[in-house]
């Protein structure tokens, strides 16, 4: 038989499988392939091939590799459950982004960190058996026979049809599509790393069953270096730092709903200011619309019907009002106010919206996740045969935003769900101008097939910070339903009403939420043009020295520096510690010299080094750094 690798024709053996493969092909990653690709597909290496195959091997460094090693390192982690606490019953254990997690129901025992130890041990021993991962298809019948004790896995069948798969690896059997590695031995790397409390499929109604979160790594290397960024996202922890900065606060009064605090709020201001020039220049228009609308606008846009538990509503003159969770439906009836040409279009609008959604108590957490945010929106009305290049003009303002953080993405692009409204054919089209606007801008993408939202195709901007992790900021939907349902119209060059296209965009996604992750980010050393406090003034004796330093703060805060006099009521050094502390980016020593000479000498947050220059010089030098925004 005849396979493709590489873009040459092998000749294997008849019925030759992945393994087979690895000996003629790659024989020195033997150990390391975890699976085979054919297109987007992947298998199992003991998966014969079919005639004429494009194939292409998986090992743990990929993203899809790292996958396959968690989820069966899931399945490992049960089956030392199963052996160290008899009747357990198990509920979902997926992969995710830097590990795995399983929910499992212990009945009346609770478990602590303090049995990881012992459930790793049991992990390790399993692990050297090199217990083979056999893949079995089996109908439901026969599954409801399998897990008929297991009430958790029999509600899952009940929604399947037809053949389904499951996994053996020695005492332990779990429904699974797969697919996996060969053998446990694979799975060396691991650790345990937290518990949560999980509802059953995630509904508060159902039992609540204990997750156990973890990770598995291709090499002991890579999981010394994760767990070391885990110690530092522990101490980069915006909540934390928030509290310590002075940046923001929470209350039992309004829970997730975050108070600013003034250093917050001047961190806030900036990231506004920011966007607001950066809009203006790219021929936006900023609008303002109501914080609450009737019941009536909810209905006409499907949210009354669709997400009304998550609203927040009232009765105003015996009718039915709603606290807005998002923006859109305001950008439509300032649309609806005038009559638009083709002509008009594209119409850019941008509104800082602050948006309410009753997210349940136990999801809330510090910024991530609030109930009461200000969300960045913008909404553009276009026609068609605009689609592709506002997209690109969209993506060109992304590049631009995040870069001045430092922050870099990937594209994942969400095609056509099952539940899709509309025409295939725009489906088809819309999806195929938004990966061309991709690859036109340089910007490689991935596709989530099926995830799109059902009016329309959709781009997520996935964020990458210093800690490795990745955030959902930026998004840009197509949407053809909202001005369908509000009959929203333009007159084309024949004299004729068209519906508009409507594309919803934001680039922080929630500025509350953006500011902590980049507070986390920066380590809450924010770059100067962020700061709340740019500089620290510190007169090194009050009598002699503090009527040159008020002068140095008089000039700073007349070119529009965040300057903070620290009187010497006490010593330097206390005084120079606390401005670490604090994480100031530039501290000025001013003494006897300095005074003399009109000069300052300062030291940069973070470095020891201390550098005297002229005050003339150092206005220069800290305006050009907050003017261009520049990081250190």
């Amino acid at each position: 038989m005849h396979i493709r690798y590489k873009g040459n024709d092998v000749e294997l053996p008849e019925g030759s499988n992945g393994f087979a493969a690895i000996k003629v092909l790659e024989p020195e990653l033997k150990n390391k392939i975890l699976a085979y690709k054919v297109g987007e597909e992947v298998f199992d290496l003991g998966r014969p091939f079919a005639e004429g195959e494009e194939v292409s091997f998986l090992t743990g460094e990929e993203p899809e590799g790292f996958e396959i090693l968690n989820h069966s390192c899931s399945h490992l982690m049960a089956q030392a459950l199963k052996h160290l606490y008899p009747g357990v019953l198990f509920g979902f254990g997926p992969a995710i982004e830097e590990g795995f997690y399983y929910d499992i129901d212990l009945g009346e025992r609770v478990l602590t960190d303090k049995d990881f130890a012992a459930i790793e041990a049991e992990m390790k021993k399993l692990s050297k058996q090199a217990i083979p991962y056999k893949r079995k298809e089996i109908s439901l019948e026969e599954a409801k026979e399998v897990f008929k004790d297991n009430p958790y896995k029999l509600e899952r069948i009940s929604e399947l049809e037809g053949t389904i798969s499951m996994y053996e690896q020695g005492d332990f059997v779990d429904l699974c599509r797969g697919p996996h590695v060969p053998n446990t031995s694979y799975l060396k790397h691991f650790k345990l790393l937290s518990l949560a409390g999980a509802y059953w499929r995630g509904d508060s109604k159902n039992k609540q069953l204990t997750r156990i979160y973890a990770t598995c790594w291709p090499s002991e290397e890579a999981l010394k270096n994760y767990l070391e960024i885990l110690e530092k996202r522990k101490a980069n922890d915006h909540r934390r730092l928030g509290r310590e900065l002075g940046l923001f606060m929470l209350s039992d009064y309004a829970p997730g709903m975050p108070f600013f605090l003034p250093k917050g709020q001047i961190i806030m201001n900036e990231l506004i200011s920011y966007w607001r020039k950066i809009h203006e220049r790219r021929g936006y228009t900023e609008i303002t619309t109501p914080t609450m609308m009737s019941r009536r606008l909810w209905e006409t846009s499907g949210h009354w019907d669709h997400y009304k538990d998550n609203m927040y509503t009232t009765k105003v003159d015996e009718e039915d009002y709603a606290i807005k969770p998002m923006n859109c439906p305001g950008s439509i009836l300032v649309y609806q106010n005038s009559l638009h040409s083709y002509r008009d279009l594209p119409l850019r609008y941008t509104e800082l919206g602050h948006v309410h959604r009753h997210e349940a108590s136990g999801a809330l957490n510090g910024l991530f996740r609030v109930r009461a945010f200000t969300q960045d929106d913008a909404h553009m009305f276009v026609r068609r045969d605009q689609i592709g290049d506002e997209v690109k003009a969209i993506m060109d303002l992304f590049d631009e935003v995040y870069a001045v953080f430092g922050l870099d993405y990937r594209i994942v692009l969400s095609t056509r769900p099952e539940d899709y409204i509309g025409e295939i054919e725009f489906w088809n089209e819309s999806e195929a101008i938004l990966a061309k606007a991709c690859e036109e801008s340089g910007h490689s993408y991935s596709i989530n097939e099926g995830d799109g939202a059902f009016y329309g195709p959709k781009l997520d901007f996935k964020l990458k910070d210093s800690m490795g992790r990745t955030w959902q900021c930026g998004t840009i939907q197509l949407d053809v339903n909202l001005p369908h349902r509000f009959g929203l119209t333009y007159v084309d060059e024949k004299g004729e009403k068209v519906e508009p296209v409507m594309l919803h965009r934001v680039v922080f996604g929630s500025v509350e939420r953006f500011i902590g992750v980049i507070t986390e980010n920066y380590g809450g050393a924010f770059p100067t043009w962020l700061a709340p406090v740019q500089v620290e003034i510190l007169p090194v004796n009050d009598e002699a020295h503090g009527e040159y330093a008020k002068k140095v703060y008089d000039e700073l805060r007349d070119i529009d520096v965040r300057a903070e006099l620290v009187p010497a009521t006490e010593k330097l050094g206390y005084r120079l510690r606390n401005a670490q502390v604090n994480k100031i980016p530039y501290t000025l020593v001013l003494g006897e010299k300095e005074a003399a000479d009109n000069s300052i000498t300062y030291r940069v947050y973070g470095d020891p080094k201390q550098v005297t220059v002229s005050l003339d010089e150092f206005k220069k030098l800290i305006r050009e750094h907050i003017d261009t925004k520049a990081r250190f």
